[in-house]
């Protein structure tokens, strides 16, 4: 116990130090400032057209509209609301007076080859030309149009760039780049000629905005991504991506102490590393059929990892600021380093999850509180075969549905969401309106028959397999053969080990047989023969309670001497 309450000590202080780094990582001027931003340039309108904005685009023209209008206003701030210069804008814009725009925008654009996909003889006729969805295959690496800067030539992909996942493609870095000015008028100008000389194009697949800001105030980095996709199948699909980051991460004294519990972490880290290989090369092989050293082994994993990101990340950051922060003029790509600054944030998140699920192997040593892992333990079983019979149904429902109205219905549109959508339809979130419009036969029945099996016949196997004889109902000796199996496993977790378990539950079966035998009620003679074996049965049972005895007698007299050296 001792030994216990020394580790539930030492987790508990590596657990206040991780919850102090990761909400340090956080704070609510991250959301204020993505939500401040989003708020510009996805939803102010087109002047005179009111359904404009980004996240309306549909078609080219809408997209024109937006570059010309709602993104260069919100770019470019060069005057007070009364329409006064600015203070010294050290030629450089300030978004809403306090965001810097670091470097100039990107507008960058990546295309397909014309015969990337085979059109069928019968239209051969009127249709010459295919261009297929985006894949780095079906890319298009020939200059095009005007060919005499570089929107209009391919410039090769950076190698250690991230890749974006889009709705239709997974795009790589590189096309066709241009960067805006720092005069309003001149990027104006650009758009203009772009739109003129037919930029966008049959074969253009998706366009990216990309810009980053900066927060002196919070001291934070907001890193926009503005995405248009042109899917073959015409059309317009927008995404953006809004990540507030901190790059510069010691500025002021709290910094100071959020680095001072990093250095604590690493110090738990190693202390923590160094346990669990003692244990291994102490317990072995039997050291991997505990689910909480599998647990403790994960975390420790986990651990690592995000320390292998942070220090990444603050080593790219110390390397490319000052590259990106020199030329005022060019494109500071910040994209990168907010990207694994996201990484890092997402692993350290896991990671405290798993710390907390972690507490249950400490508390399970009481009584009241093992109650979670008890109760699991005895409904395995039935939780197993409930989850084959339910998964069977559930993803027969989810084909069905994908197959019946994945052309009509957006929930239903891919696999995962139309799995997504049944988990959401189980939890009484669903659009009834849009099944049954897609399909007024089949889309009534879907649902109906769904809810039915779901609820009313899964959520109540267990009393139908008993009902219809495919279960046993439990007797009295299950019930004891599974009341001896939980207490072996409170023995377990208590320290007892395998031969005083094995020795107790003999103990138990000679004196259940014995009182069996001699103690019933139903037995009126009071003479009853023993038989060899049974002689020998409560003989060893006699030994076994004279071991016992004795060492009763041998704690109760430590205990007495304690006490009397205590009196003294």
């Amino acid at each position: 116990m001792r030994t216990t309450l020394q580790e539930v000590l030492l987790y508990l202080i590596f657990l206040i130090n991780l919850c102090i780094l990761t909400f340090g990582m956080v704070n609510p001027h991250m959301y204020y400032l993505n939500k401040v931003m989003s708020s510009l340039f996805l939803d102010t309108s087109v002047h005179g057209e009111e359904r404009i904005n980004f996240k309306s685009i549909r078609s080219i023209t809408d997209f024109w509209k937006f570059m010309e209008g709602p993104l260069l206003e919100g770019l470019y701030w060069d005057s007070w609301y009364n329409n006064k210069s600015l203070y010294d804008l050290k030629n450089s814009s300030r978004i809403y007076y306090e965001n810097i725009l670091l470097g100039v925008p990107r507008v960058r654009q990546l295309k397909v080859r014309n015969n990337t996909c085979k059109v069928h003889s019968s239209f051969q006729s009127l249709m010459n030309e295919c261009y297929d969805k985006y894949t780095s295959e079906n890319e298009d690496l020939s200059d095009f149009g005007l060919k005499y800067d570089t929107e209009w030539k391919y410039s090769a992909p950076i190698i250690n760039s991230p890749w974006h996942w889009g709705f239709t493609g997974v795009y790589r870095n590189g096309g066709y780049i241009f960067t805006l000015s720092k005069s309003k008028s001149e990027t104006l100008n650009k758009f203009i000629n772009l739109r003129m000389n037919s930029w966008i194009t049959r074969s253009t697949r998706v366009i990216f905005i990309d810009f980053s800001l900066y927060n002196a105030n919070v001291n934070l980095f907001c890193v926009i991504r503005l995405v248009a996709e042109f899917p073959a199948t015409g059309g317009i699909l927008t995404s953006w991506q809004f990540y507030s980051v901190k790059l510069l991460r010691y500025v002021s004294y709290y910094d100071y102490f959020i680095a001072s519990c990093e250095i604590t972490f690493c110090i738990f880290l190693i202390v923590f590393t160094t346990q669990e290989v003692l244990k291994i090369k102490e317990f072995k092989s039997a050291y991997f059929k505990s689910s909480w050293n599998w647990l403790e082994l994960l975390l420790l994993v986990l651990c690592f990892v995000a320390v292998f990101f942070n220090s990444y990340c603050n080593i790219q950051t110390s390397l490319l600021l000052g590259q990106l922060l020199k030329s005022t003029e060019k494109y500071s790509d910040f994209y990168f380093l907010a990207h694994w600054h996201i990484y890092y944030n997402n692993i350290i998140a896991i990671t405290i999850f798993f710390a907390w699920i972690k507490i249950f192997k400490f508390i399970s040593f009481n009584k009241t509180m093992s109650q979670l892992s008890s109760t699991l333990s005895r409904c395995i079983n039935d939780i197993v075969g409930f989850a084959i019979m339910f998964f069977i149904i559930f993803f027969a429902y989810v084909q069905l549905g994908f197959l019946v109205f994945g052309s009509q219905v957006e929930d239903f549109s891919t696999f995962q969401n139309s799995i997504f959508t049944q988990f959401r339809i189980v939890l009484g979130d669903f659009n009834f309106a849009g099944i049954q419009q897609a399909s007024r036969i089949l889309g009534p029945i879907y649902f109906i028959t769904f809810i039915f099996f779901v609820f009313f016949v899964l959520l109540s196997y267990h009393n139908a397999l008993e009902k219809l004889k495919l279960k046993k109902p439990e007797t009295d000796e299950d019930k004891k053969s599974r009341k001896s199996r939980d207490l072996a496993e409170q023995a377990r977790r208590e320290g007892f080990d395998e031969k005083e378990i094995q020795s107790a539950e003999q103990m138990k079966k000679w004196k259940e047989r014995l009182e069996k035998k001699y103690y019933s009620t139903e037995i009126q003679d009071d003479y009853q023969p023993v038989t060899q074996q049974e002689f020998r049965d409560l003989f060893l049972y006699a030994v076994e309670l004279e071991k016992e005895l004795h060492y009763v007698s041998l704690k109760l007299n430590r205990v007495m001497r304690k006490v009397s050296a205590l009196q003294y």
